[in-house]
């Protein structure tokens, strides 16, 4: 009695058209197909079942697997969160109390990632971000964490792609023309909805540039990350203690919203040192439920940015957008300097806030109602809490070490915010010079003075 054969079943969201069954097939039932499958983009060739008698020899000649089977496979691009593993949360470990310490900008901000549970850092080295690799270097070992030297920051990128999709915290240092060469790979993390830190300690450009300090990247961690609906929330510090805790803040943020974060530095501060204080606890990282972690629990998860349906990648992207939407609302951060009332609002940001604060204080002691506002977050742009002191400034001052990149985005948020009408005033520095304290004291006399 002869057995049974299995039946051969064509998968057309995994076949690529490719014609090779069609040569192998003893009685011609199959043939190039006309329509294009909306999940491959390719055109699935079509059976004749009518004639087929399932010898399978379609499937030896199948070079795409599960293309063509005895089964129909499951086709799926993202796990069921149904079926997915309990996420396993991270936990906080108490620290004793230390004495402050001195560290180097770049330096506070590798011990921050630590503290924050990071042990796999990717890179590759470029001035003025080099001493925060090194430092992982030496210290990741240790830790039973790895550094590695990638060949290139396309590569450093893509190592993090991996590393975050296994649920990891992982992190880079690198500086403008470098971060320039992350860019897609950015763009596939937001897609792709993984979490990744990037301090970014820019220098001025275009092109290569030098080594000092520039606010020049502003407009592309605000309004570049790669190509597609792309945003990661921006954090600048002013001082090394601000490197290490916004640094230590940001893994936290790229876990809640699984999308990259960047810590927008410059090249003075990478290299100033400060007065640091560690903070009261560690993190040990869990582990989350969409990782991919190798073992039989996550073995249903994939993380993709792949979605060559329409309208489900359309989904997909509204989806991201109201992420979007919830960090606007939830992750707005600022501070001010005697901005309560003032008729002159400074608005710096990263370094040149350091001068701005002290040229208030100048303007302040001399009986001038001046204010600093500095926007912790360039993305999203703190104008909820820019509206009080709104009420009462008569004019702005925007101080920047760029050529108006962070006025842009004040002038954008205000018109979003529909509040008009205030005049805007700005001190500007490119190349690797700061603006100065008797600059900003200049301006802010001068805009005063001419207005009244």
């Amino acid at each position: 009695m002869a057995q049974e054969r299995a039946e051969v079943v064509l998968n057309p969201e995994l076949c690529k058209g490719c014609g090779r069954c069609i040569d192998a097939c003893p009685k011609h039932a199959i043939s190039l197909g006309a329509e294009i499958n909306q999940s491959s983009g390719m055109s699935p060739v079509g059976i004749d079942y009518g004639v087929c008698n399932h010898c399978g020899l379609c499937i030896t000649a199948c070079p795409e697997p599960h293309g063509l089977g005895h089964h129909q496979y499951d086709f799926t691009r993202r796990a069921d969160a149904q079926s997915r593993p309990e996420s396993v949360p991270p936990r906080r470990i108490p620290l004793p109390e230390l004495e402050p310490v001195v560290l180097e900008g770049n330096h506070a901000a590798a011990i921050g990632a630590i503290l924050a549970g990071c042990r796999h850092v990717f890179g590759y080295p470029i001035t003025p971000s080099t001493e925060g690799a090194e430092l992982m270097a030496r210290l990741l070992p240790q830790l039973g964490g790895v550094f590695l030297q990638a060949c290139s920051e396309v590569a450093t990128v893509n190592h993090m792609y991996g590393c975050g999709g296994a649920g990891l915290p992982t992190m880079t240092f690198t500086s403008s023309p470098g971060f320039s060469l992350m860019l897609e790979g950015i763009s596939y993390l937001i897609g792709a909805e993984l979490p990744g830190v990037f301090v970014n300690v820019m220098r001025p450009g275009p092109g290569l540039g030098y080594i000092g300090p520039e606010q020049s990247d502003i407009k592309l961690v605000c309004r570049g990350l790669g190509h597609g609906n792309t945003h990661a929330i921006v954090l600048a510090p002013t001082s090394p203690q601000e490197m290490l805790d916004l640094t230590f803040a940001a893994f936290e943020l790229a876990f809640r919203y699984r999308n990259p974060v960047v810590v927008a530095a410059d090249g003075y501060l990478g290299q100033i040192t400060g007065r640091v204080s560690l903070p009261d606890s560690m993190i040990e990282p869990g582990l989350p439920g969409w990782a991919v972690w190798g073992d039989k629990a996550h073995k249903g998860n994939l993380n993709t940015s792949i979605l060559q349906d329409w309208a489900e990648l359309e989904r997909h992207n509204e989806r991201i957008s109201a992420k979007y939407r919830e960090m606007e609302r939830r992750e707005q951060r600022s501070a001010t300097y005697r901005a309560e009332g003032a008729h002159t609002l400074i608005i710096a940001a990263g370094t040149p806030a350091r001068m701005a604060k002290a040229a208030t204080a100048r303007l302040r002691r001399e009986g001038r109602s001046a204010g600093l506002f500095q926007p912790v977050t360039l993305w999203p742009f703190p104008i909820d809490a820019l509206r009080e002191p709104l009420k009462r400034a008569e004019r702005l001052v925007v101080v920047e070490a760029s050529d108006g990149q962070l006025e842009d985005e004040l002038r954008l948020a205000l018109q979003k915010a529909n509040i008009g009408g205030i005049p805007i005033h700005h001190l500007r520095h490119m190349g690797g010079i700061l603006p100065t304290v008797d600059e900003i004291y200049d301006t802010v006399r001068h805009v005063t003075e001419v207005e009244h």
